[in-house]
């Protein structure tokens, strides 16, 4: 049996001299590591050189782009603060090795949709077999590269604080990887196009967006990561509303691989990009909670802060970009995700509780056995959850046993407690009767047949036998989580998990051999759930962008109610006012930029084509998109009698209908396709397909007028609506024609 170091006296009234329970590393974060025990968790990342604090940054961070604002100046110049491109960290290297098994997971699908495609065109049967044999190789590589996925989603060692602790480790998202993209071509010419001015001089702007976005691959993981992520994820809205009109595709694809099964998702839809980042967002701010050093206070409360934050950002995607083609930002995955952040933020408030020591007193066993079994009930759901249909197929399987696991550990430390509760503490003559029955009671939803609270309490007999039957539970499901950690292989290996597992069922086993045995077999009592109670309640955490301050990249385009991709202008026609107009004819309203009214149709600029309603851009080779009335008056009077010059546009109307579908491509295909999980039977859908009947035109109208007129929701939503529901497996391709977003 390892010996424990037991926590400091706290202060407050102790039963009998006042002794603690002996300090369980894993129970409570106030005991230290056993002198037997391995490397902590986060040991990888220490030995690979991880920072064990919570504070400092990362090693290395990367330059800045050009306009942005630098962090302080280091030896070799400057860096972007919230990057760290070259940290050599265990994590670091885990998402490299990601990034490596996305590349191969993309050959190998590419190969099987080749040889499907092969098997359906060939009616040789020798060619079939052959392909036949060919596809069962591949899909046997796939399911292979799927596990060694898995086995990087569950190397949580790896991010867990460098201290040495012993407490069970918390699981953290890794990062979705992505593809390079190349702003240059298309922003450049819709500038040219659309905005009519010279795109060479928004060169350093593009270069800035480009620079971001790769500072984002490699984010540190402090809050300068998070809000470099939250500054791009901004800088996307400015970037949609500047350059990405609904009438048609800008030619920029953005490539993302699912963090569960590695399958790229190839869109040229921003909100994919969008999307992707916040899930980064929710899965650095796991990785921050998963550092945290679980010995202190402070951190503690750092970790339930971060695994809330995740929570409210991973639940925010989920509500927001509800059609999303990636399998980890699916509704499904992501309520299992904001359940399994919830779940560990509660775990962290247990272990907060009872950093500075559990007393062995009455009250205090009852809160924390509550305490504890609301933690166990939180895992409960989140396994049940885990097994679940779609997500079963492609979250962990070390994820799912592990929090069974928990669920189990915490279950048992709950009726240990109770056990302690009715073994340790007699009723003494100076006790409160009523206070102890009350608190007793609140335990259970209802009492063993032929109990009632205040007889145990009373009845010593009654007591032992009661408290024997909890630490008998509590044998059992530490027996269990024993065992279904034994068989899970990717949980096996984590030496910290097996130690503390192991020191709580030896803990139960101790205190069951110190009772009396001799009616063990006499009157076996089943003991009672133990029912779970929480006075902190763990919530979501909305994310906070307006607190991040970003600039427009684009600014100098104009005013953005104004200067948008959904707005069509004229080209910048020159107004050339002679010399000695006298008055210029028209009046100016609004804000920045100004528009004409009231124009005089006989005045000199009107002959010069100046219209009402135009908005003044230039006034004297000055650009006044951003100047208000005032100012603008202010240029037009400072020119005097000379010749006045000034630049207008004019808004033109457009009806053009929008696309309802997403444009989906996988590189190296003959068709469009997003590499997505979704299956289909394309034999079936062929098959079965039929040519629409063609209605005449009043019949057409006299049918679709009622539905038209009660459809108010967005294309998108109408072309994905389906009659038949399709089963979600890993590693199958999805029909262009289905609406992503």
């Amino acid at each position: 049996m390892p010996t424990w170091t037991s926590p400091g006296p706290v202060e407050g009234p102790r039963f009998g001299a006042g002794r603690l329970l002996p300090a369980l590393p894993g129970v409570w974060p106030g005991g230290a590591r056993g002198s037997g025990g391995s490397a902590g968790s986060g040991s990888a990342e220490q030995r690979s050189g991880g920072s064990g604090g919570t504070a400092g940054p990362e090693m290395t961070e990367t330059l800045p782009p050009r306009g942005c604002p630098a962090a302080e100046p280091a030896e070799d110049g400057y860096f972007r603060k919230g990057c760290n491109p070259l940290a050599e960290t265990g994590r670091s290297k885990l998402q490299n090795q990601r990034a490596v098994l996305n590349q191969q997971i993309l050959r190998a699908v590419r190969m099987r949709a080749g040889a499907e495609n092969l098997l359906r065109a060939t009616t040789n049967n020798k060619v079939r077999e052959q392909v036949l044999l060919e596809l069962s190789f591949v899909n046997s590589d796939l399911q292979i590269l799927k596990e060694e996925l898995e086995g990087l989603n569950i190397s949580v060692e790896v991010y867990q604080n460098a201290e040495e602790t012993f407490s069970i480790p918390l699981v953290p998202l890794g990062l979705k990887e992505t593809k390079e993209v190349d702003f240059t071509l298309p922003l450049k010419d819709f500038i040219l196009e659309h905005y009519s001015e010279d795109s060479s001089e928004y060169e350093d702007e593009i270069a800035d967006l480009m620079d971001l976005r790769q500072a984002c691959r490699t984010p540190s993981r402090d809050e300068a990561g998070i809000e470099m992520l939250i500054s791009y994820f901004l800088q996307l809205g400015y970037v949609e509303n500047r350059f990405f009109p609904p009438t048609r595709h800008m030619g920029v694809l953005f490539t993302w691989y699912d963090s569960f099964t590695g399958v790229p998702v190839c869109q040229q839809n921003l909100l994919l990009e969008k999307a992707s980042i916040l899930f980064n967002i929710g899965a650095l701010y796991t990785q921050i909670g998963t550092r945290c050093n679980r010995q202190t206070q402070a951190g503690l409360e750092n970790a339930v802060d971060a695994f809330q934050k995740a929570a409210g950002v991973l639940s925010y995607l989920k509500e927001t970009f509800t059609h999303t083609p990636s399998y980890d930002m699916s509704p499904a995955m992501l309520n299992v995700l904001v359940k399994m952040m919830l779940a560990q933020a509660q775990e962290c408030v247990f272990e907060q509780i009872g950093l500075s020591g559990i007393r062995n007193e009455f009250f205090t066993l009852v809160k924390m056995t509550q305490e504890v079994a609301k933690v166990g009930e939180v895992y409960m759901l989140v396994n049940t959850a885990m097994n679940q249909e779609p997500v079963k197929e492609n979250i962990p399987y070390s994820w799912s046993k592990l929090a069974q696991i928990k669920s189990d550990h915490y279950k048992a430390l709950a009726h240990y407690f109770t056990a302690t509760i009715l073994c340790d503490h007699e009723l003494q003559p100076g006790d409160d009767e009523d206070q102890q029955e009350k608190a007793l009671s609140q335990l259970y939803d209802h009492m063993p047949e032929g109990l009632m609270a205040l007889a145990v309490l009373k009845d010593k007999v009654r007591r032992k036998q009661l408290g024997k039957a909890h630490l008998r539970q509590a044998i059992v499901y530490h027996e269990e989580a024993l065992r279904v950690c034994g068989l899970c292989k990717k949980l096996r290996n984590i030496d910290v998990l097996q130690e503390v597992l192991t020191a709580a069922h030896k803990r139960s086993l101790l205190k069951y051999a110190q009772q009396e045995t001799e009616d063990d077999f006499l009157s076996l009592i089943q003991a009672p759930d133990i029912l779970p109670k929480t006075e902190h309640k763990i919530e979501t955490i909305a994310p906070q962008f307006s607190k991040v301050k970003v600039k427009d990249f684009f600014h100098k385009l104009g005013p953005l109610t104004v200067f948008s991709a959904k707005q069509r202008w004229t080209a910048p026609r020159t107004i050339r006012i002679p010399q000695g107009a006298g008055e210029l004819g028209f009046h100016l309203k609004g804000g920045s930029p100004v528009q004409i009214y009231c124009l005089d149709p006989v005045c000199p600029a009107a002959s010069m084509g100046l219209k009402e309603g135009d908005y003044i851009v230039s006034v004297g080779g000055v650009d006044c998109k951003w100047l208000g009335v005032n100012e603008v008056l202010e240029k037009l009077r400072s020119v005097g009698e000379q010749a006045l010059e000034i630049k207008v546009i004019s808004c033109q109307d457009t009806a053009a209908s929008l696309h309802s579908k997403s444009a989906t491509y996988s590189v190296g295909m003959q068709k469009t396709y997003s590499l997505i999980c979704l299956a289909m039977d394309e034999d079936k859908i062929d098959q079965t397909k039929k040519a629409p009947l063609k209605l005449p035109f009043l019949s057409w109208g006299t049918k679709n007028r009622q539905k038209a007129a009660s459809t108010l929701c967005l294309p998108s939503a109408v072309a994905g609506s389906s009659q038949t529901k399709k089963k979600l497996l890993p590693f199958t391709l999805l029909n262009t024609e289905s609406s992503l977003y």
